[in-house]
């Protein structure tokens, strides 16, 4: 499978595998935004659960410390010294009237403590014949409760009790034992309850922010607050979440809910905190930030493709250039070399393209420049041709005019017609175009014979070739001409004697030919003709650029021929070509 997509992956283009790598590193980082992000939110959810925690375990032992404070009220009650004794002389005695007196007493003694008592709705007192006496508020207890109460109290038989009665209402419930005087009974005498205002208690502890609510439940019982907010089924299910805080989500909005339980009263304490308002600013940051990677997801496409295509569509111009120029499909050659380059002239796709136009016009160049080379042996063939009149008819007659001239005697004749005849044959024979350099001599003494029979003594050859370079190969008719143009320019205009030398050697693999003449010499801008091919060295004769481009065209652009000249002194055609050994060949 992996072998699979990765083989897929390396056949896709350019194009394609930069967007996906571009893809694959948005996706990449955003993936590690948010891992990065969800460990942050949780580490905030748990600070902000260990404040709430904090805060709550702070307002517990608030609430709790002035719910101690009313169970130490309850105790003062039942261990007040006239309350006591009001309580045993209501049990003692028979007379309707003293008890009224006692009970009124006590109903007194009774508004004295729940006076000084912010946190007391009501307190009250039920004596053993089941009579009341109560201070404070004067809402009554049915009679029901009322002995439900006092069953609690004699269950704890003397210890202080607490009892959530209707409408989250919190009551203390205490049994008076009998302590005072001369006895020590611990007797029943009656029941104190202490009506508890728990709102005013939560009020002063705790400062709660606006839409946030503290439910304080004893089990499956509310303590606080009288009106809820939500259901009791929805508190009931937030009570028995195995998780210490979390987020819930109530018809009426999200909510987050923190709990611990009181190891003094065994209390639920539930904290509920909008959920919305708290986390505004943080679901505006996960929005904007969410909605900023996919802007810079799909910016990152966009500059990806931008950039994919500035590389590629360059790259599919150059290879298409490349089909036309591989089918063989010149003739657009010019026009593909001077297509448009891309932009950037500094990026590699515009020096590759720069570099293939390069390569391009230097294909044309030597197009037209092998073209030319193709012209000059072809117009240099031309001209041995048309030194070809009736070639065999041509022969013949030299024969006969050799034969005569060796019937009467004239040697010289004789000499010279063969040297002719010689000299025809080898420049009209074109085939060969290397032959060694003895048999280029023989053509050079065959020319010189007939120019000494016209000069005779003015003209003074020499030829200082080592024997072992003989067998060098040279282009044909490479020698000829330049002792033709010696004797049109240095020997013609003089009548002194004048001396021409053809000098030889080689170093390494490259041999070096030298024709010197000691004529009146050249000037630079007759040089600069010479060299340019606007001077001859006869009407119809080989011209020297015609020599330089031959020599040129089989040996390469780094060999040919260098002309110096001293005027009065020396002229010379300097000869360097490659030193090959070996028969004539054809090339």
């Amino acid at each position: 499978m992996f072998t699979r997509i990765k083989s897929a992956y390396n056949n896709l283009g350019i194009h394609r595998k930069m967007l996906l790598l571009i893809s694959a590193l948005l996706l990449g980082s955003f993936a590690f935004y948010a891992l990065v992000l969800s460990n942050l939110y949780e580490t905030y959810d748990s600070q902000m659960y260990e404040k709430t925690s904090e805060l709550l375990n702070m307002s517990s032992v608030g609430i709790e410390n002035q719910l101690k404070d009313m169970e130490h009220l309850s105790f003062k009650v039942v261990t007040d010294e006239q309350l006591q004794r009001y309580l045993t002389e209501l049990e003692q005695t028979n007379s309707v009237y003293q008890k009224n007196v006692l009970r009124k007493k006590l109903t007194n003694r009774l508004i004295a403590f729940a006076g000084s008592e912010p946190f007391v709705y009501s307190m009250m007192v039920i004596d053993k014949e089941g009579e009341v006496m109560s201070a404070g508020n004067r809402e009554g207890i049915p009679a029901e409760l009322r002995t439900d109460l006092t069953t609690l109290a004699d269950q704890n038989n003397g210890a202080n009790a607490w009892y959530v009665g209707g409408k989250s209402s919190l009551l203390a419930v205490r049994q008076f034992k009998a302590f005072t005087g001369s006895t020590f009974t611990l007797k029943n005498l009656g029941t104190v309850i202490i009506r508890i205002r728990i709102d005013r208690i939560v009020d002063k502890q705790v400062h709660q922010s606006a839409g946030s609510t503290l439910v304080i439940a004893d089990h499956q019982e509310i303590v606080y607050p009288e009106k809820l907010s939500f259901s009791e089924t929805e508190i009931n299910q937030e009570l028995s979440r195995n998780q210490p805080y979390g987020v819930v989500n109530l018809p009426e909005g999200g909510y987050f809910s923190a709990r611990i339980q009181s190891p003094y009263t065994g209390w639920t304490y539930l904290h509920m905190t909008p959920f919305d308002p708290m986390f505004e600013r943080i679901t505006w940051m996960k929005r904007l930030v969410t909605i900023i990677f996919i802007a810079i997801f799909l910016l990152g496409l966009a500059f990806g493709t931008r950039l994919s295509r500035s590389i590629t569509r360059p790259m599919e111009r150059l290879l298409q250039k490349m089909r036309t120029v591989e089918t063989g499909n010149l003739d657009r050659l010019e026009e593909l070399t001077l297509g448009p380059v891309p932009e950037g002239s500094q990026t590699e796709v515009g020096l590759l393209h720069r570099t293939f136009n390069r390569m391009l016009r230097r294909i044309s160049e030597l197009i037209d420049e092998n073209y030319a080379k193709q012209l000059i042996i072809r117009e240099t063939e031309l001209k041995a041709l048309q030194a070809q009149i009736n070639p065999h008819f041509l022969y013949n007659t030299l024969e006969s005019i050799n034969w005569m001239a060796k019937v009467n005697k004239q040697s010289k004749i004789s000499e010279m017609v063969e040297a002719l005849g010689f000299l025809l044959r080898s420049s009209v024979n074109m085939s060969e175009k290397l032959i060694p350099l003895g048999r280029e001599l023989d053509i050079v003494y065959s020319y010189v014979t007939i120019q000494q029979m016209r000069f005779e003594e003015r003209l003074h050859f020499e030829v200082d070739i080592p024997d072992d370079l003989k067998d060098a190969l040279i282009p044909k008719l490479t020698l000829q001409p330049l002792i033709e143009n010696a004797i049109h320019y240095a020997l013609e205009p003089s009548v002194n004697v004048c001396h021409i030398r053809i000098v030889a050697r080689h170093e390494e693999d490259v041999l070096y030919i030298s024709v010197e003449d000691d004529g009146p010499g050249m000037t630079a801008e007759f040089l600069e003709r010479l060299h340019s091919g606007q001077v001859q060295t006869r009407g119809e004769g080989i011209g020297l650029s015609n020599i330089i481009e031959r020599i040129r065209l089989t040996f390469g652009s780094e060999y040919g021929m260098e002309i110096e000249s001293l005027p009065g002194v020396i002229t010379a055609f300097h000869i360097r070509i490659p030193y090959e050994r070996g028969e004539a060949q054809d090339v």
